[in-house]
C-alpha cells in the first residue's frame, strides 16, 4: 500500500510555461528572474537556449532582427504573464520585451513547426509551391453542383422535393377561435337597457 507521501506527490499538480525574451539576454538578468520566481515554489528551471538573429521574431511583431531566448519553467503555484512582465520591469528590462506561455500551447507550436518542416523537406520542395492534388471521385461529383448554368442546379429544379407523408397519416387542421359560433348575448350580464326617451333632437328615441 502506498503511503500519504506517495499519494501527494502522484497528485500533485505542476504548471509548465515558455519565458521568452528578445534581445540579448545577461546570466545575470537570468539569475535575478529566478529568484524573483521563487514566489511560485518553481519545481524546475530549462535551460535557456538562444536562436539566430531574426528579421522578424513570431512573437515580437514590434522588434526586428533581434534574437530571442527561451527557458521552460515549471511552477508548483500558476502565474500568469502581467506578473512576469512586472518582475522584470523591476529589474530593469522593457516588459514589451518578455512573454510568457503556457506548456501547453508552446508544446503544441512545436508539433506544428515538426510538421511543417517534414512536409516541405519530403522532395525539398516548399509546400506552398506544390500543385494542388487531384480531385478523387467524390470531389469531382460535388463539383458538379458548383459548374454549369448556376438556374439548372438541382436545387433550383426542385428536385430535392419535401411533399411526403409522415406517418399515421396527415393531421386534421386545428380549430381556432373563428370556426366557434358567434354568440349574440353580452357574457358580462343579462341586463337589457331600456328604450331611450324621445327628445326634440330625436322624438322617436
Amino acid at each position: 500500500m502506498k503511503n500519504f507521501k506517495t499519494y501527494l506527490a502522484e497528485s500533485e499538480r505542476t504548471y509548465r510555461y515558455r519565458i521568452k525574451m528578445v534581445g540579448d539576454v545577461d546570466s545575470t538578468f537570468v539569475r535575478d528572474l529566478k529568484d524573483k520566481l521563487a514566489q511560485f515554489d518553481p519545481v524546475s528551471f530549462g535551460t535557456l537556449k538562444t536562436t539566430p538573429v531574426q528579421l522578424k521574431p513570431a512573437d515580437f511583431p514590434a522588434c526586428a532582427n533581434e534574437r530571442v531566448s527561451s527557458m521552460d519553467v515549471e511552477f508548483r503555484y500558476p502565474a500568469i504573464e502581467p506578473q512576469i512582465k512586472q518582475l522584470a520591469q523591476i529589474l530593469g528590462m522593457n516588459p514589451n520585451h518578455i512573454i510568457m506561455l503556457t506548456g501547453a500551447h508552446e508544446d503544441s507550436m512545436d508539433q506544428e513547426r515538426e510538421k511543417m518542416a517534414a512536409e516541405g523537406s519530403t522532395d525539398g520542395e516548399a509546400v506552398l509551391e506544390k500543385p494542388y492534388p487531384a480531385p478523387d471521385k467524390e470531389q469531382r461529383d460535388l463539383s458538379k453542383d458548383y459548374s454549369g448554368d448556376p438556374y439548372k442546379h438541382a436545387v433550383l429544379k426542385n428536385a430535392y422535393r419535401s411533399d411526403f407523408t409522415v406517418a399515421g397519416g396527415k393531421t386534421a387542421p386545428a380549430e381556432t377561435t373563428n370556426d366557434l359560433p358567434m354568440g349574440v348575448k353580452s357574457p358580462m350580464t343579462k341586463i337589457v337597457r331600456p328604450p331611450r326617451p324621445a327628445t326634440g333632437a330625436n322624438p322617436r328615441g
